[in-house]
């Protein structure tokens, strides 16, 4: 029996665990019943759990043999703060947080491969399976690498995975180098003078000034950034006053910044600095950037990236891989893990047909056909990495 066919043998089990997680999605750093499932799946297939890394994070260690090569594979856990609109039995049962992103399909591939691994152990070495928080722009990498993640669970390669909706189910995509951007979220805080609305000229509208800055901020991809670069400046909310008769004291707005170089990231904050503060000071008001550096690029390494998707032509066959996959302006923050450890990045099918909803939209659903695939990858990539040495 293959690895395919061995995924699929427990595939029931799988969807099921997907579903319980998806109903009951949890935020950044709040993922206590996600990491109680973890761990108790991860105890009840034999594997070593440790627990409280990056505060919710759980490692399973598994050793098999005596070879002292390693390997780490990844899955995120955090959900996102939207609302969901779907209908189906296991949509969000917490009003206001989905899983719309997929995470919770990366972490049940996991803990399939976890199940297959511990019960085969047909590989000679040390698997440490790695289970994020706090993905989604809070952290989570950081924070189990600050907890010691590398020098507890020491990794010789690691490896990540992410759905790509719009992609069929049974094929791969990935590219080496830079494959998605580095991100960065940003607020300015802008303060006017109140005034009566019926009497504008008695203040100074930071409503207005908010207004003007966000068709400034645009300049800087039009006439600041090389055509060459990729970049997106993206004002995604703006806020100000509360009643309809009264021109506040201070307005904000917010955003995010995606590109593909530090440099890039260096000159977009410094130009939104500059027409921020400028452009309020020409209104007589104030403007304060907060900008916060969030991810750098995800850069898969050359050899891991051959590796990746040769184990996944393995799985699928070698048609069914891209290696020459697009660039991805959303941002992923097991980038930071690549800079410390080698490895790469590689994007599964999460379908194709009608219906297929793009990731953070509040109807979408992970594919459940795509999880023996997913399982069976990052099984694969154990079982050559770590294969037997012949004797």
């Amino acid at each position: 029996m293959d690895l395919l066919d061995a995924a699929r043998g427990f595939h029931e089990d799988l969807t099921l665990w997907r579903r319980d997680i998806h109903a009951h999605p949890e935020l950044g750093f709040e993922e206590r019943r996600t990491s109680d499932l973890v761990a108790g799946k991860l105890a009840e297939f034999g594997i070593e759990v440790h627990r409280g890394i990056g505060r919710t994070g759980v490692v399973g260690r598994l050793r098999v043999g005596n070879s002292p090569r390693t390997i780490g594979l990844r899955a995120d856990m955090d959900c996102l703060p939207m609302h969901e609109t779907n209908n189906f039995a296991h949509r969000s049962q917490h009003d206001g947080r989905m899983h719309a992103c997929g995470h919770d399909g990366h972490t049940t591939m996991l803990l399939g491969a976890a199940r297959y691994l511990a019960k085969t152990c047909n590989f000679d070495g040390t698997v440490n399976f790695i289970f994020q928080p706090a993905e989604e722009g809070r952290g989570g990498a950081d924070a189990m690498i600050e907890d010691g993640l590398f020098d507890e669970f020491p990794c010789d390669a690691i490896f990540g995975m992410h759905n790509r909706p719009g992609l069929a189910v049974g094929k791969f995509q990935i590219r080496p180098g830079a494959m998605m951007a580095g991100g960065a979220f940003f607020d300015i805080a802008i303060r006017g003078k109140g005034a009566h609305g019926a009497r504008p000229e008695a203040g100074v509208d930071p409503v207005l000034v908010a207004s003007h800055i966000v068709a400034a901020l645009q300049s800087i991809v039009a006439r600041n950034v090389r055509p060459v670069d990729t970049v997106v400046v993206s004002v995604t909310r703006i806020a100000g006053g509360d009643a309809y008769n009264v021109i506040p004291e201070r307005a904000s707005l917010g955003g995010t910044v995606r590109c593909f170089s530090r440099e890039a990231m260096a000159l977009v904050e410094d130009r939104m600095r500059r027409i921020a503060e400028g452009v309020a000071a020409g209104f007589g008001a104030t403007a304060e950037l907060d900008f916060r550096y969030l991810f750098p690029p995800l850069v898969n390494d050359a050899d891991e990236t051959e590796f990746i998707a040769d184990c996944a032509a393995d799985v699928v066959g070698a048609g069914n891989i891209n290696r020459q996959g697009p660039l991805t302006m959303a941002s992923e923050d097991f980038s930071r893990m690549l800079e410390i450890v080698p490895g790469a990045y590689i994007q599964i099918g999460n379908g194709d047909g009608e219906g297929a909803c793009e990731v953070h939209n509040p109807g979408y659903d992970f594919n459940d056909g795509a999880l023996p695939y997913g399982a069976a990858l990052f099984a694969r990539l154990v079982e050559r990495r770590l294969a037997r040495l012949a004797r």
